[in-house]
């Protein structure tokens, strides 16, 4: 069932994708709409701190009903989280929800914006986000955002005064709005920004509440509202076929990689909005009360309201077309205006709706769908005008080139025009990557140098055609990215960006090298050519105490896209050791030393992304028992990889394979992260895994979030999730039985082994066990109760059932030695009465 569900998901998410790469078409219906959005002179910005915190049903009825320009300003990227749909984490995930949060906005007709804060994981109070994320410099960031993008109202997701009740991201992502609210006019603050913007003050602050901050509807239906406001966010579209709540859904299911995907809902539905600060409402339910949101709110803007009123009264859907004259006339006084936030913001809007009236059809495609500096590309340019309109191709300019190329080509109606051209990328091109991954980042801030890129959901494309056109005797210029245009027999024409990438890249066939002994390993190098004939060599850089043979490894490759293997041996020193090793490819004198990260999902337009090619080398003291190992797949990990590392044999078993038969031979199971979240099929199979650990198999389960477990029995004694969770990766780490066998066979654990964890000890821990448990470890963090369900063992018939909520896959692709080693001992529970016996 579940299976069925994503496939569906994904389905209607290709489609937005695709739809959000190619050329937009627009309908008449969505020109009627765009018409009445350019006539609406009134945002809202809603703040909160992570993808999917937003209300996609408020921003969605802000958009299509209200039609006011409405912006999502999510504080962080979400690369703190975890990942249902594949093995990234960290940056990697920041940049998957970073596009599908794009995708969310293209679906319910909002902006994006993002600040410098990074997603460092679960935080209980918004005291310890605010020093982990540097408080000063995500409020100058939230101040950015509402200076540049100057919202008339502001909404927050969240409640300001909850601090510790709840996610510390959550009350921060409000405590930080509250204070730029205050501050945002004031030209004293940040006032290095007003080199490029200036000062701006929003009229009201709200807070978008409901029953759940009050633990009940019950609760919430008692409550005195008459400081709140009340929309009714069910309305029905009739241009679009759907309700807002069903837009709303469909928003929110771009979310993919948080299981997000939902059933749409239709019916009348109330969001509520508490009011915090600004002008009060006089007994009013409209946010913009008091402010005019007419085109008389700008200076000369009366004659372009009155022009723009004119078309959408008297809207031809048959033929939008025949506004072109009144358009073309009100973009010629739009120019002419002094206030330049608003002549920006709906100059974009009315040339996008010129633009679809006329039909245009502008489009570049390269020969290729990426090219590194110097390289020669051509370019195929598609320009139609399908209407009767007279429009006139002047020139085009091409961003690689000074000048632009004369044309002077008349557009006759529905008679497609092609040429090529050829385009060199010049040498100091940057790559195409997301701009804050290009400098190191804290563990709460990412680092971006230019504030002109602050804030922006991705990196403005580097390679652009703008076409210069004469529409009835006025002078546009619509400019259009490069793109790559294919197709594919099973899936027809597709498209992807065009993208900028080194001459080379090298990458690591693993993240993590765990050296289990004084042993050498061979390492595989792969170096991609990022263009026609590559010739140098690979040498690498490692850690002292290491050794590394041979010093260098010549390449040559021919052909651009062809990749070469060359083979290291890496040799660890004798006692235990970790540092990092990376490739280095020397071309021509210049070494390179980046990978190139493809990140291909349905949903979400391709992406490229550039970091460094590095791996942890780690000189593990470490032993292990039994070999064979077999892995049930929850939300994505790097786990069976991490095992093999060490030496295990492992095999990942599907759900349908789940029988007696090919269990039997496992020296241990293992159950990947929330797979009893996720895997419907386990609720067969549950009781196939019990009777393995009763007749005298090892079966270890991963973390599980407290809610939507799949089995009625997790376990075979009482088991009850919480909530827990222990979120300082250095809290101290209590050992309750040190005399344990998991504790001492076959390494034995002490408090060492606890040093050096990333992000968070573990999360989701049990709080209510039965007597058959044995609690092992015991951690808090500061200010808590002792918290014991990290590690439970319990003895069931002749095997052993584990559970753990420690965090072991965010440890292993970190290379954290004490996470290896804890976890072979998991795996070798049992294995020392077999020794015993043997002997």
């Amino acid at each position: 069932m579940y299976q069925l569900r994503l496939c569906l998901l994904l389905f209607i998410s290709t489609i937005v994708s695709l739809q959000a790469q190619q050329p937009k078409n627009h309908t008449s219906s969505e020109i009627y709409e765009a018409v009445q959005k350019l006539n609406f002179l009134g945002s809202v910005l809603y703040i909160a701190a992570h993808p999917d915190d937003e209300n996609t049903r408020l921003i969605s009825y802000m958009s299509n009903e209200v039609k006011a320009r409405t912006a999502y300003l999510s504080l962080t990227r979400g690369d703190g989280g975890q990942n249902l749909i594949g093995p990234e984490i960290r940056e990697l995930l920041g940049v998957i929800r970073t596009q599908e949060l794009l995708a969310a906005r293209r679906t319910d007709g909002g902006e994006q914006r993002f600040t410098r804060a990074n997603d460092f994981g679960y935080s209980k109070h918004p005291d310890e986000t605010l020093e982990i994320w540097n408080k000063d410099d995500v409020l100058a960031d939230v101040v950015w955002a509402i200076r540049t993008f100057k919202p008339d109202v502001i909404i927050n997701r969240f409640d300001h005064r909850r601090a510790g009740e709840t996610h510390g991201h959550h009350t921060a992502s409000a405590m930080l709005s509250m204070e730029a609210f205050d501050i945002v006019n004031d030209a004293s603050k940040y006032s290095s920004q007003l080199e490029l913007t200036e000062t701006w003050q929003p009229k009201r602050l709200f807070y978008n509440t409901s029953w759940w901050r009050y633990g009940s509807q019950k609760e919430f239906d008692k409550l005195d509202k008459s400081n709140m406001l009340t929309f009714d966010v069910g309305k029905y579209y009739t241009s679009k076929g759907k309700s807002n709540n069903e837009i709303a859904a469909l928003a929110s299911s771009q979310h993919l990689s948080q299981g997000f995907g939902r059933l749409s809902e239709r019916g009348s539905q109330n969001e509520y909005i508490e009011f915090l600060k600004g002008e009060s409402l006089n007994n009013s339910d409209n946010i913009f009360e008091g402010i005019d949101t007419s085109w008389n709110r700008v200076s000369g803007g009366k004659a372009i309201g009155n022009i723009l009123k004119s078309v959408e009264t008297n809207f031809n859907f048959r033929n939008p077309s025949a506004h072109l004259p009144q358009l073309l006339e009100a973009y010629k006084l739009l120019q002419t205006i002094k206030d330049k936030h608003w002549r920006t913001v709906k100059t974009k809007e009315l040339k996008t709706i010129i633009e679809a009236c006329a039909g245009l059809y502008l489009e570049v495609s390269a020969n290729t769908p990426s090219a590194a500096p110097s390289s020669d590309v051509k370019l195929n340019m598609e320009v139609l005008n399908r209407s009767t309109a007279n429009i006139n191709l002047a020139s085009y300019n091409l961003s690689t080139l000074p000048t632009g190329i004369s044309k002077n080509m008349p557009l006759a109606s529905n008679q497609k025009l092609n040429f090529e051209d050829h385009i060199s990328i010049p040498n100091k091109s940057k790559y195409t990557t997301p701009y804050w991954l290009n400098n190191k980042s804290t563990l709460g801030m990412y680092n971006v140098k230019n504030q002109n890129l602050i804030g922006l959901p991705e990196t403005p494309r580097a390679v652009f055609v703008d076409f210069n056109l004469l529409i009835e005797g006025t002078p546009i210029t619509i400019t259009k990215p490069v793109v790559y245009r294919y197709s594919k027999p099973d899936k027809g024409e597709l498209y992807r960006p065009f993208e900028i990438i080194p001459i080379v890249s090298a990458s690591l066939s693993h993240k993590v090298y765990i050296f289990e002994n004084d042993g050498q390993k061979d390492i595989e190098v792969t170096v991609k050519a990022g263009k026609d004939a590559i010739t140098g060599f690979v040498q690498m850089a490692y850690p002292d105490g290491w050794q590394v043979f041979p010093q260098k490894q010549k390449i040559e490759i021919g052909n651009k896209g062809d990749i070469q293997k060359v083979m290291f041996t890496v040799i660890p020193p004798k006692n235990q050791s970790e540092g990092s090793i990376t490739p280095m490819v020397n071309i021509d004198g210049k070494f390179y030393t980046d990978e190139i990260i493809e990140i291909d999902y349905a949903h979400i337009p391709f992406q490229t992304v550039l970091m460094p090619s590095e791996s942890k080398v780690v000189r593990l003291d470490i032993k292990i028992q039994g070999n064979s190992i077999g892995y049930i797949e929850g939300a994505g990990d790097v786990v069976p990889e991490s095992l093999r590392q060490i030496g295990y044999d492992v095999t990942i078993i599907k759900p349908e394979q789940i029988t007696p038969e090919n269990l039997d031979d496992f020296d241990a199971i293992v159950m990947g992260i929330r797979a009893y979240n996720i895997v419907e099929d386990l609720q067969f199979k549950q009781r196939f895994l019990l009777d393995y650990v009763k007749d005298g198999g090892n079966l270890i389960i991963q973390y599980n979030t407290s809610r939507g477990i799949k089995v009625d029995n997790l376990a075979p004694y009482d088991l009850q999730l919480s909530r827990d969770r222990v979120t300082d990766e250095n809290a101290l780490v209590r050992i309750l039985e040190p005399n344990h066998p998991i504790l001492n066979f076959p390494n034995k654990i002490g408090i060492q082994d606890f040093e050096g964890w990333v992000q968070e000890r573990g999360l989701y821990f049990p709080d209510k066990w039965s007597t058959e448990f044995t609690p092992l470890l015991a951690s808090n963090d500061k200010g808590e109760n002792s918290k014991e369900g990290a590690l439970l063992v319990a003895k069931y018939g002749k095997g052993n059932y584990i559970y753990t909520g420690l965090s072991f896959f965010r440890e292993f692709p970190a290379g954290v030695p004490g996470a290896y080693r804890l976890f072979a001992n998991l795996l070798s529970a049992g294995k020392q009465e077999s020794n015993t016996l043997k002997n």
